[in-house]
């Protein structure tokens, strides 16, 4: 299914800086009648109207916490009934903690990553798909995951498990919508570091240098609009996932550290400074 986003509405979480900031920008340049921005930054999104309101498409800002239920369910409902229904959603926003697991708060990390990596994208799909459905038209949902959703990364515990879980119900997500008949594709975008400052001091591993934002919003952006299921960034991603799933693991456990060195990338993460739990930034 080929989707056009020319005379429809997009909404992107995260849409405050970064690759979030390039999804509304690339919603814009391709004649979006309709762009909403949810971002926890009410500052960062009105820098970002603000450079776009020349345009002909109507951007809607709202204030969100994608970590809270309450949050997202009010800015859906004034969605609903000030634009309407979303025609794309690009579950964006994500945050990250580089350090080993027993260094992690029980709130300000695990709750908040779990809260606003994983439950977020659920609860925000489940705001608004039911209305996608029932509008009948064809549809699209792009899930930001992540390759540490493809393979362990010490001193990323917490972001990995979310990114795991985020790669498995998007992927159930798409089946259930095509066993049910509804033309709403689901894309999930799976990509190595990105040069966003959210990695900042991570390394990339053997033949996985940090990819440029632009790149990555471009082959994610024209893979939903394809409707393709998963997309892979960079070719090495997809090969460490084929050597993991074929190697032993204590094999696999020497390839990944000493020759691909994955286990080592997080080793000099400084990452954004963190000042609230509800530091949601643009993914990646």
């Amino acid at each position: 299914m080929t989707f056009s986003i020319t005379g429809r509405t997009v909404l992107v979480t995260g849409a405050g800086r970064g690759m979030g900031r390039l999804y509304v920008e690339r919603a814009v340049q391709e004649g979006a009648a309709a762009v909403v921005l949810w971002d926890v930054d009410g500052d960062a999104l009105e820098e970002v109207v603000t450079s776009l309101t020349s345009t002909a498409t109507a951007l809607h800002s709202y204030v969100v916490d994608v970590a809270s239920v309450e949050s997202i369910q009010a800015a859906a409902q004034s969605v609903l009934n000030d634009v309407g229904v979303p025609d794309m959603l690009v579950n964006n926003a994500g945050i990250v903690r580089g350090k080993y697991f027993w260094e992690h708060d029980h709130t300000t990390d695990i709750d908040a990553t779990l809260d606003i990596n994983l439950a977020g994208p659920m609860h925000i799909t489940r705001a608004f798909l039911p209305a996608m459905i029932e509008r009948g038209t064809p549809g699209s949902i792009l899930n930001i995951a992540s390759a540490s959703g493809t393979l362990a990364v010490p001193r990323m515990s917490v972001y990995a498990a979310t990114k795991w879980a985020m790669i498995g119900w998007s992927d159930s997500l798409r089946l259930e919508l095509l066993e049910a008949g509804h033309p709403i594709a689901v894309t999930t975008l799976i990509p190595s570091y990105i040069k966003t400052g959210m990695f900042e001091g991570a390394r990339g591993p053997l033949m996985t240098p940090l990819m440029e934002p632009g790149y990555v919003v471009d082959k994610a952006w024209r893979g939903a609009l394809e409707g393709r299921a998963r997309i892979q960034l960079p070719w090495t991603v997809q090969l460490a996932g084929t050597l993991r799933n074929l190697l032993p693991q204590p094999v696999w456990d020497v390839v990944a550290g000493r020759v691909f060195r994955v286990y080592s990338s997080m080793e000099k993460f400084t990452g954004r400074p963190v000042s609230t739990s509800t530091d949601q930034k643009a993914d990646r």
